[in-house]
Protein backbone atom coordinates (compact mmCIF):
# COMPACT_ATOMS: atom_id res chain seq x y z
CA UNK A 1 0.00 0.00 0.00
CA UNK A 2 0.96 3.35 -0.82
CA UNK A 3 -0.11 6.75 0.26
CA UNK A 4 -0.74 9.48 -2.78
CA UNK A 5 -3.46 10.18 -4.80
CA UNK A 6 -5.09 7.82 -7.16
CA UNK A 7 -3.89 5.66 -9.32
CA UNK A 8 -4.97 3.66 -12.05
CA UNK A 9 -4.87 -0.24 -12.01
CA UNK A 10 -6.33 -2.55 -14.74
CA UNK A 11 -8.17 -5.80 -13.19
CA UNK A 12 -10.85 -8.31 -13.99
CA UNK A 13 -14.23 -8.25 -13.00
CA UNK A 14 -15.02 -7.86 -9.18
CA UNK A 15 -18.24 -7.23 -8.02
CA UNK A 16 -19.99 -7.67 -4.69
CA UNK A 17 -23.64 -8.55 -2.84
CA UNK A 18 -25.90 -9.27 -6.13
CA UNK A 19 -24.32 -6.36 -8.42
CA UNK A 20 -24.65 -6.93 -12.03
CA UNK A 21 -21.56 -8.31 -13.82
CA UNK A 22 -19.54 -5.05 -15.01
CA UNK A 23 -21.31 -2.53 -12.68
CA UNK A 24 -19.20 -0.65 -9.79
CA UNK A 25 -21.31 -0.84 -6.34
CA UNK A 26 -20.92 2.72 -4.72
CA UNK A 27 -18.50 3.52 -2.20
CA UNK A 28 -19.39 2.31 1.46
CA UNK A 29 -19.50 5.57 3.73
CA UNK A 30 -17.24 5.93 6.69
CA UNK A 31 -17.81 4.22 9.70
CA UNK A 32 -17.19 6.43 12.45
CA UNK A 33 -16.03 5.07 15.80
CA UNK A 34 -16.25 6.62 19.33
CA UNK A 35 -13.30 5.14 21.27
CA UNK A 36 -11.93 6.60 24.71
CA UNK A 37 -7.99 7.58 25.46
CA UNK A 38 -6.22 5.47 27.50
CA UNK A 39 -2.82 5.55 28.53
CA UNK A 40 0.04 3.65 26.80
CA UNK A 41 1.30 0.63 28.43
CA UNK A 42 4.63 1.99 28.63
CA UNK A 43 3.32 5.30 30.17
CA UNK A 44 1.29 3.11 33.01
CA UNK A 45 4.59 0.46 33.60
CA UNK A 46 6.50 4.13 34.11
CA UNK A 47 3.80 4.96 36.79
CA UNK A 48 3.72 1.92 38.62
CA UNK A 49 7.82 2.76 38.54
CA UNK A 50 7.41 6.03 39.75
CA UNK A 51 5.15 5.13 42.44
CA UNK A 52 7.58 1.96 43.91
CA UNK A 53 11.03 4.15 44.12
CA UNK A 54 9.00 7.04 45.58
CA UNK A 55 8.01 4.69 48.33
CA UNK A 56 10.68 2.85 48.77
CA UNK A 57 12.48 6.20 48.82
CA UNK A 58 10.36 7.73 51.62
CA UNK A 59 10.39 4.86 53.45
CA UNK A 60 13.80 3.87 53.48
CA UNK A 61 15.14 7.51 53.92
CA UNK A 62 17.27 6.56 50.41
CA UNK A 63 17.40 9.90 48.40
CA UNK A 64 18.55 8.13 44.85
CA UNK A 65 15.82 6.10 44.75
CA UNK A 66 13.23 9.27 45.53
CA UNK A 67 14.94 10.78 42.13
CA UNK A 68 14.50 8.25 40.10
CA UNK A 69 10.94 8.19 40.63
CA UNK A 70 10.60 11.81 40.43
CA UNK A 71 11.29 12.39 36.60
CA UNK A 72 8.83 9.47 35.92
CA UNK A 73 6.47 10.45 38.06
CA UNK A 74 6.52 14.02 35.71
CA UNK A 75 6.13 12.54 32.91
CA UNK A 76 3.52 10.61 33.83
CA UNK A 77 2.02 14.00 35.22
CA UNK A 78 2.60 15.94 31.92
CA UNK A 79 1.04 13.34 29.52
CA UNK A 80 -2.06 12.58 31.41
CA UNK A 81 -2.06 16.68 31.52
CA UNK A 82 -2.26 16.84 27.45
CA UNK A 83 -4.58 14.14 27.18
CA UNK A 84 -7.39 15.11 24.23
CA UNK A 85 -10.93 14.60 25.39
CA UNK A 86 -12.60 11.91 26.98
CA UNK A 87 -13.23 10.68 23.20
CA UNK A 88 -12.22 10.21 19.76
CA UNK A 89 -13.96 9.99 16.65
CA UNK A 90 -12.16 7.79 14.46
CA UNK A 91 -13.76 7.55 10.89
CA UNK A 92 -12.51 4.36 8.71
CA UNK A 93 -13.48 3.43 4.74
CA UNK A 94 -12.07 0.74 2.51
CA UNK A 95 -13.13 0.11 -0.90
CA UNK A 96 -12.00 -1.62 -3.41
CA UNK A 97 -11.74 -0.56 -7.30
CA UNK A 98 -11.47 -2.33 -10.40
CA UNK A 99 -11.03 -1.00 -14.30
CA UNK A 100 -9.87 -2.59 -17.84
CA UNK A 101 -11.15 -5.33 -19.22
CA UNK A 102 -11.33 -9.09 -18.87
CA UNK A 103 -8.39 -9.49 -20.80
CA UNK A 104 -5.80 -7.32 -18.80
CA UNK A 105 -4.26 -8.56 -15.29
CA UNK A 106 -6.12 -9.30 -12.71
CA UNK A 107 -5.37 -6.23 -10.70
CA UNK A 108 -7.46 -4.25 -8.19
CA UNK A 109 -7.20 -0.68 -6.18
CA UNK A 110 -7.55 -1.03 -2.84
CA UNK A 111 -8.32 2.43 -0.91
CA UNK A 112 -8.31 3.54 3.09
CA UNK A 113 -10.01 6.60 4.35
CA UNK A 114 -9.06 7.63 8.05
CA UNK A 115 -10.72 11.11 9.41
CA UNK A 116 -10.37 12.14 12.98
CA UNK A 117 -12.35 14.89 14.80
CA UNK A 118 -9.54 15.68 16.80
CA UNK A 119 -5.72 16.55 16.38
CA UNK A 120 -3.88 13.98 17.08
CA UNK A 121 0.22 13.14 16.52
CA UNK A 122 -0.26 10.16 13.88
CA UNK A 123 -2.38 7.09 13.17
CA UNK A 124 -1.73 3.33 13.99
CA UNK A 125 -3.17 1.00 11.25
CA UNK A 126 -3.28 -2.74 11.33
CA UNK A 127 -3.76 -3.60 7.26
CA UNK A 128 -4.54 -7.17 6.42
CA UNK A 129 -4.51 -7.77 2.55
CA UNK A 130 -5.79 -10.94 0.75
CA UNK A 131 -3.78 -13.80 1.62
CA UNK A 132 -1.11 -11.95 3.62
CA UNK A 133 -0.46 -11.65 7.20
CA UNK A 134 -1.40 -8.24 8.81
CA UNK A 135 0.99 -5.62 9.09
CA UNK A 136 1.44 -2.56 11.34
CA UNK A 137 2.32 0.71 9.82
CA UNK A 138 2.05 4.54 11.80
CA UNK A 139 1.41 7.58 9.43
CA UNK A 140 0.35 10.62 9.92
CA UNK A 141 -3.21 12.52 10.07
CA UNK A 142 -2.89 13.99 6.76
CA UNK A 143 -1.58 10.50 5.20
CA UNK A 144 -3.92 8.29 6.54
CA UNK A 145 -6.64 10.52 4.74
CA UNK A 146 -6.22 8.54 1.61
CA UNK A 147 -4.03 5.28 1.19
CA UNK A 148 -3.99 3.89 -1.99
CA UNK A 149 -2.53 0.60 -3.12
CA UNK A 150 -2.22 -2.23 -6.43
CA UNK A 151 -4.25 -5.54 -5.10
CA UNK A 152 -3.05 -8.67 -7.43
CA UNK A 153 -6.33 -10.86 -7.81
CA UNK A 154 -4.69 -14.03 -7.50
CA UNK A 155 -7.55 -16.35 -6.70
CA UNK A 156 -11.53 -15.97 -7.94
CA UNK A 157 -14.67 -16.26 -5.63
CA UNK A 158 -15.82 -14.60 -2.73
CA UNK A 159 -12.32 -13.29 -0.76
CA UNK A 160 -11.61 -10.08 1.91
CA UNK A 161 -9.50 -8.37 -0.09
CA UNK A 162 -8.86 -5.66 2.72
CA UNK A 163 -9.19 -4.94 5.99
CA UNK A 164 -7.80 -2.33 8.21
CA UNK A 165 -7.61 -1.40 11.93
CA UNK A 166 -6.92 1.95 13.35
CA UNK A 167 -5.94 3.47 16.43
CA UNK A 168 -4.83 7.16 17.19
CA UNK A 169 -1.62 8.61 18.97
CA UNK A 170 -1.64 11.37 21.50
CA UNK A 171 1.31 13.47 22.01
CA UNK A 172 4.90 11.86 21.81
CA UNK A 173 2.41 8.52 21.57
CA UNK A 174 2.08 8.74 25.41
CA UNK A 175 -1.56 7.99 25.19
CA UNK A 176 -3.87 5.95 22.49
CA UNK A 177 -6.80 5.44 21.53
CA UNK A 178 -8.32 2.00 21.53
CA UNK A 179 -8.32 0.57 18.21
CA UNK A 180 -11.66 0.50 16.19
CA UNK A 181 -13.70 -2.87 15.17
CA UNK A 182 -12.04 -4.27 11.81
CA UNK A 183 -13.99 -2.45 8.35
CA UNK A 184 -12.94 -4.60 5.87
CA UNK A 185 -14.32 -4.99 1.76
CA UNK A 186 -15.54 -8.70 0.90
CA UNK A 187 -16.02 -8.93 -3.13
CA UNK A 188 -16.75 -11.51 -5.30
CA UNK A 189 -14.15 -12.50 -7.88
CA UNK A 190 -15.92 -13.90 -11.13
CA UNK A 191 -13.42 -16.86 -12.85
CA UNK A 192 -12.99 -16.33 -16.86
CA UNK A 193 -14.31 -19.14 -19.01
CA UNK A 194 -12.17 -20.52 -21.44
CA UNK A 195 -13.26 -21.61 -25.10
CA UNK A 196 -14.00 -25.16 -25.24
CA UNK A 197 -13.85 -27.05 -28.65
CA UNK A 198 -15.65 -30.08 -28.28
CA UNK A 199 -18.37 -31.36 -25.58
CA UNK A 200 -19.08 -34.56 -24.60
CA UNK A 201 -22.80 -35.60 -24.77
CA UNK A 202 -25.16 -38.01 -22.09
CA UNK A 203 -25.55 -41.60 -22.94
CA UNK A 204 -28.73 -40.90 -24.52
CA UNK A 205 -30.40 -38.10 -24.87
CA UNK A 206 -34.45 -37.71 -23.77
CA UNK A 207 -35.47 -33.85 -24.23
CA UNK A 208 -38.26 -33.18 -27.25
CA UNK A 209 -36.09 -30.41 -28.80
CA UNK A 210 -32.74 -29.59 -28.94
CA UNK A 211 -29.29 -29.10 -31.30
CA UNK A 212 -28.76 -32.89 -30.94
CA UNK A 213 -29.59 -35.76 -32.87
CA UNK A 214 -31.01 -38.24 -30.49
CA UNK A 215 -31.73 -42.06 -31.43
CA UNK A 216 -35.36 -42.16 -31.86
CA UNK A 217 -37.50 -41.14 -35.09
CA UNK A 218 -39.14 -37.81 -35.39
CA UNK A 219 -38.79 -34.43 -36.90
CA UNK A 220 -35.17 -33.80 -37.26
CA UNK A 221 -32.64 -32.64 -40.11
CA UNK A 222 -30.33 -35.96 -40.19
CA UNK A 223 -31.62 -39.11 -42.78
CA UNK A 224 -32.26 -42.33 -40.71
CA UNK A 225 -34.47 -44.88 -42.86
CA UNK A 226 -37.19 -44.62 -45.77
CA UNK A 227 -39.93 -47.22 -44.48
CA UNK A 228 -43.93 -47.60 -45.01
CA UNK A 229 -46.28 -45.61 -44.27
CA UNK A 230 -47.50 -46.27 -40.92
CA UNK A 231 -49.94 -44.76 -38.43
CA UNK A 232 -49.08 -41.36 -36.40
CA UNK A 233 -47.04 -40.45 -39.71
CA UNK A 234 -47.20 -37.62 -41.52
CA UNK A 235 -48.51 -36.72 -44.89
CA UNK A 236 -45.54 -34.56 -45.75
CA UNK A 237 -43.07 -36.95 -45.08
CA UNK A 238 -44.01 -39.40 -48.22
CA UNK A 239 -41.31 -39.73 -50.10
CA UNK A 240 -43.35 -40.32 -53.74
CA UNK A 241 -39.81 -41.40 -55.65
CA UNK A 242 -39.04 -44.15 -53.34
CA UNK A 243 -43.38 -45.00 -53.25
CA UNK A 244 -43.17 -45.31 -56.97
CA UNK A 245 -39.73 -47.47 -56.89
CA UNK A 246 -40.82 -49.39 -53.61
CA UNK A 247 -44.47 -50.41 -53.95
CA UNK A 248 -45.56 -53.48 -54.85
CA UNK A 249 -49.31 -52.98 -54.76
CA UNK A 250 -52.06 -49.80 -54.77
CA UNK A 251 -51.90 -48.10 -51.76
CA UNK A 252 -48.39 -48.54 -50.49
CA UNK A 253 -47.30 -45.67 -49.53
CA UNK A 254 -43.20 -45.03 -48.04
CA UNK A 255 -42.09 -42.15 -45.68
CA UNK A 256 -38.71 -40.73 -45.44
CA UNK A 257 -37.82 -41.05 -41.57
CA UNK A 258 -35.35 -38.58 -39.76
CA UNK A 259 -33.47 -38.37 -36.25
CA UNK A 260 -35.46 -36.51 -33.58
CA UNK A 261 -33.34 -33.32 -32.35
CA UNK A 262 -33.19 -33.11 -28.61
CA UNK A 263 -31.11 -31.50 -25.89
CA UNK A 264 -29.10 -32.93 -23.18
CA UNK A 265 -28.96 -32.09 -19.25
CA UNK A 266 -25.68 -31.44 -17.58
CA UNK A 267 -24.79 -31.18 -13.81
CA UNK A 268 -21.82 -29.36 -12.68
CA UNK A 269 -21.12 -30.66 -9.13
CA UNK A 270 -18.54 -29.02 -7.44
CA UNK A 271 -16.75 -30.53 -4.01
CA UNK A 272 -15.67 -26.74 -2.10
CA UNK A 273 -14.42 -28.51 0.70
CA UNK A 274 -11.35 -28.21 -0.18
CA UNK A 275 -8.80 -25.61 -0.99
CA UNK A 276 -5.22 -26.32 -1.79
CA UNK A 277 -2.71 -25.00 -3.54
CA UNK A 278 -0.06 -26.64 -5.58
CA UNK A 279 2.66 -26.49 -2.37
CA UNK A 280 1.74 -29.40 -0.20
CA UNK A 281 3.80 -27.76 2.88
CA UNK A 282 1.71 -24.77 2.49
CA UNK A 283 -2.14 -26.87 2.77
CA UNK A 284 -2.32 -26.40 6.52
CA UNK A 285 -1.07 -22.78 6.43
CA UNK A 286 -2.86 -19.95 7.61
CA UNK A 287 -1.80 -17.24 5.23
CA UNK A 288 -0.54 -19.65 2.35
CA UNK A 289 1.57 -18.31 -0.90
CA UNK A 290 -0.79 -16.63 -3.55
CA UNK A 291 -0.79 -19.33 -6.28
CA UNK A 292 -3.49 -21.19 -8.22
CA UNK A 293 -6.34 -23.02 -5.79
CA UNK A 294 -8.15 -26.19 -5.92
CA UNK A 295 -10.95 -24.17 -6.14
CA UNK A 296 -9.75 -21.55 -8.58
CA UNK A 297 -9.34 -24.31 -11.00
CA UNK A 298 -12.76 -26.36 -10.28
CA UNK A 299 -14.68 -22.55 -10.75
CA UNK A 300 -13.09 -22.20 -14.15
CA UNK A 301 -13.81 -25.72 -15.51
CA UNK A 302 -17.61 -24.82 -14.08
CA UNK A 303 -18.19 -21.75 -15.41
CA UNK A 304 -15.99 -22.62 -18.76
CA UNK A 305 -18.41 -25.56 -19.14
CA UNK A 306 -21.54 -23.83 -18.48
CA UNK A 307 -20.74 -20.88 -20.21
CA UNK A 308 -20.49 -24.05 -23.32
CA UNK A 309 -23.12 -26.20 -22.83
CA UNK A 310 -25.35 -23.17 -22.80
CA UNK A 311 -24.15 -21.48 -25.76
CA UNK A 312 -25.03 -24.60 -27.59
CA UNK A 313 -28.30 -25.27 -26.57
CA UNK A 314 -28.45 -27.44 -23.56
CA UNK A 315 -29.74 -27.33 -20.16
CA UNK A 316 -27.08 -26.49 -17.50
CA UNK A 317 -27.59 -27.12 -13.51
CA UNK A 318 -25.02 -26.93 -11.13
CA UNK A 319 -25.30 -28.41 -7.00
CA UNK A 320 -22.42 -27.86 -4.26
CA UNK A 321 -21.53 -30.45 -2.11
CA UNK A 322 -21.15 -28.15 0.99
CA UNK A 323 -24.57 -26.52 0.48
CA UNK A 324 -27.60 -29.02 -0.55
CA UNK A 325 -29.68 -25.73 -0.46
CA UNK A 326 -27.79 -24.54 -3.23
CA UNK A 327 -28.65 -27.14 -5.98
CA UNK A 328 -29.74 -25.12 -9.24
CA UNK A 329 -31.31 -27.90 -11.72
CA UNK A 330 -31.04 -27.92 -14.83
CA UNK A 331 -32.46 -24.97 -17.61
CA UNK A 332 -31.48 -23.49 -20.80
CA UNK A 333 -31.46 -19.63 -21.40
CA UNK A 334 -29.26 -16.85 -21.13
CA UNK A 335 -30.44 -16.01 -17.39
CA UNK A 336 -30.53 -19.35 -15.84
CA UNK A 337 -27.12 -19.05 -17.69
CA UNK A 338 -25.99 -16.17 -15.22
CA UNK A 339 -27.75 -17.89 -12.07
CA UNK A 340 -25.41 -20.71 -12.60
CA UNK A 341 -22.35 -18.44 -13.04
CA UNK A 342 -23.05 -16.43 -9.75
CA UNK A 343 -23.47 -19.65 -7.67
CA UNK A 344 -19.93 -20.94 -9.65
CA UNK A 345 -18.42 -17.38 -8.60
CA UNK A 346 -19.78 -18.03 -4.92
CA UNK A 347 -18.70 -21.65 -3.99
CA UNK A 348 -15.57 -21.80 -1.55
CA UNK A 349 -15.16 -23.34 1.75
CA UNK A 350 -17.44 -23.16 4.43
CA UNK A 351 -15.30 -24.27 7.69
CA UNK A 352 -17.61 -27.31 8.09
CA UNK A 353 -17.26 -30.70 6.36
CA UNK A 354 -19.93 -32.59 6.13
CA UNK A 355 -20.90 -35.62 4.15
CA UNK A 356 -24.45 -35.87 1.98
CA UNK A 357 -26.62 -38.26 3.68
CA UNK A 358 -28.50 -39.25 0.25
CA UNK A 359 -26.91 -38.55 -3.08
CA UNK A 360 -28.75 -35.24 -4.80
CA UNK A 361 -31.22 -36.31 -7.44
CA UNK A 362 -30.69 -35.62 -10.82
CA UNK A 363 -32.26 -35.05 -14.35
CA UNK A 364 -32.89 -38.16 -16.04
CA UNK A 365 -30.07 -39.39 -17.97
CA UNK A 366 -28.34 -36.28 -17.33
CA UNK A 367 -24.31 -35.74 -18.06
CA UNK A 368 -22.82 -35.55 -14.24
CA UNK A 369 -19.38 -33.70 -14.07
CA UNK A 370 -17.71 -34.38 -10.36
CA UNK A 371 -15.14 -31.82 -9.73
CA UNK A 372 -13.09 -32.86 -7.07
CA UNK A 373 -9.45 -33.36 -5.45
CA UNK A 374 -10.73 -36.53 -4.83
CA UNK A 375 -8.86 -36.80 -1.43
CA UNK A 376 -11.59 -38.43 0.40
CA UNK A 377 -14.71 -40.89 -0.36
CA UNK A 378 -17.57 -38.64 -0.83
CA UNK A 379 -17.04 -37.59 -3.97
CA UNK A 380 -16.54 -40.97 -4.93
CA UNK A 381 -19.47 -42.47 -3.64
CA UNK A 382 -21.98 -40.21 -5.49
CA UNK A 383 -20.16 -40.74 -8.71
CA UNK A 384 -20.83 -44.09 -8.29
CA UNK A 385 -23.76 -43.39 -6.82
CA UNK A 386 -24.85 -41.78 -10.25
CA UNK A 387 -22.86 -44.42 -12.38
CA UNK A 388 -24.74 -47.23 -10.97
CA UNK A 389 -28.05 -45.12 -11.47
CA UNK A 390 -27.46 -45.17 -15.39
CA UNK A 391 -25.79 -41.57 -15.67
CA UNK A 392 -22.82 -40.79 -17.45
CA UNK A 393 -20.78 -39.50 -15.07
CA UNK A 394 -16.77 -37.55 -15.85
CA UNK A 395 -14.53 -37.29 -12.70
CA UNK A 396 -12.17 -34.05 -13.16
CA UNK A 397 -9.62 -33.48 -11.19
CA UNK A 398 -8.60 -30.18 -9.90
CA UNK A 399 -5.50 -31.00 -7.62
CA UNK A 400 -2.98 -28.97 -9.42
CA UNK A 401 0.67 -30.14 -9.93
CA UNK A 402 1.75 -31.33 -6.42
CA UNK A 403 5.12 -30.22 -4.97
CA UNK A 404 6.27 -31.91 -2.26
CA UNK A 405 9.82 -29.35 -1.37
CA UNK A 406 9.76 -28.63 2.10
CA UNK A 407 8.54 -31.09 3.66
CA UNK A 408 10.02 -33.50 6.79
CA UNK A 409 10.47 -37.20 6.30
CA UNK A 410 7.40 -38.08 8.10
CA UNK A 411 5.60 -35.89 6.08
CA UNK A 412 6.28 -36.77 2.76
CA UNK A 413 5.49 -40.20 4.03
CA UNK A 414 2.03 -39.14 4.76
CA UNK A 415 1.47 -37.40 1.70
CA UNK A 416 2.71 -40.59 -0.72
CA UNK A 417 -0.31 -42.47 1.77
CA UNK A 418 -2.97 -40.13 0.65
CA UNK A 419 -1.69 -39.64 -2.69
CA UNK A 420 -1.96 -43.59 -3.28
CA UNK A 421 -5.27 -43.44 -1.64
CA UNK A 422 -6.30 -40.82 -4.27
CA UNK A 423 -5.06 -43.36 -6.98
CA UNK A 424 -7.11 -45.81 -5.68
CA UNK A 425 -10.01 -44.26 -5.81
CA UNK A 426 -9.36 -43.09 -9.82
CA UNK A 427 -9.23 -47.00 -10.31
CA UNK A 428 -12.42 -47.55 -8.87
CA UNK A 429 -13.95 -45.26 -10.70
CA UNK A 430 -12.66 -46.39 -13.86
CA UNK A 431 -13.14 -49.83 -13.12
CA UNK A 432 -17.01 -48.63 -12.73
CA UNK A 433 -17.30 -46.95 -16.24
CA UNK A 434 -16.96 -43.46 -15.10
CA UNK A 435 -14.45 -41.11 -17.50
CA UNK A 436 -11.89 -39.25 -16.14
CA UNK A 437 -10.18 -36.12 -17.00
CA UNK A 438 -8.05 -33.68 -15.00
CA UNK A 439 -8.38 -29.69 -15.95
CA UNK A 440 -4.94 -27.72 -15.59
CA UNK A 441 -4.99 -23.79 -15.91
CA UNK A 442 -2.93 -23.12 -18.89
CA UNK A 443 -3.19 -26.88 -20.64
CA UNK A 444 -5.63 -25.69 -23.21
CA UNK A 445 -4.40 -28.53 -25.81
CA UNK A 446 -4.65 -30.87 -23.46
CA UNK A 447 -7.79 -30.20 -22.37
CA UNK A 448 -9.50 -30.13 -25.51
CA UNK A 449 -7.89 -33.36 -26.50
CA UNK A 450 -9.34 -35.09 -23.89
CA UNK A 451 -12.35 -33.38 -24.14
CA UNK A 452 -12.78 -34.75 -28.25
CA UNK A 453 -11.42 -38.31 -26.82
CA UNK A 454 -14.56 -37.95 -24.61
CA UNK A 455 -17.51 -36.50 -27.07
CA UNK A 456 -16.25 -39.78 -29.98
CA UNK A 457 -19.60 -41.46 -29.78
CA UNK A 458 -19.21 -45.31 -28.19
CA UNK A 459 -20.34 -48.72 -29.72
CA UNK A 460 -22.14 -50.38 -27.27
CA UNK A 461 -21.19 -54.34 -27.30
Amino acid sequence: MSTGSDSAASGGRVTAGEAADGEQEPAPPATVFARPWVLNPSVVAAAVVATVCLVAGFTTARVDLALVGVPLAVAVALAWERRPGATVGVGVRTAVETTGGENEASRATAIVEVTVDDPTDAVELRLALRGQAPADVVVSVRSAARIVGSLRLAHSGPQRLVTAEVRTLGADASIVSEPTAPNSSDRVVHPRPVSIRSLPLPARLIGLTGPHASARAGDGGEFRDVDRFAPGDRLRRIDWKATARRAQSPGDLFVRRTMATSDAAVQLVVDSRDDLTARVAEWAAVHPEPAVSSQDVAREAAISLATAYSAAGDRVGFDDLTDASRQIPPRAGRRHLQRVQRAVALTGPRGVVSDRVRAPVLAPGALVYVMSTFLDEQALRLALTWRAGGHRVIAVDVLPGTDSGGLAQREILAFRTVMLERELRFQRLAAAGVDLMRWQNGAGDERNATLRELSRPRRTR
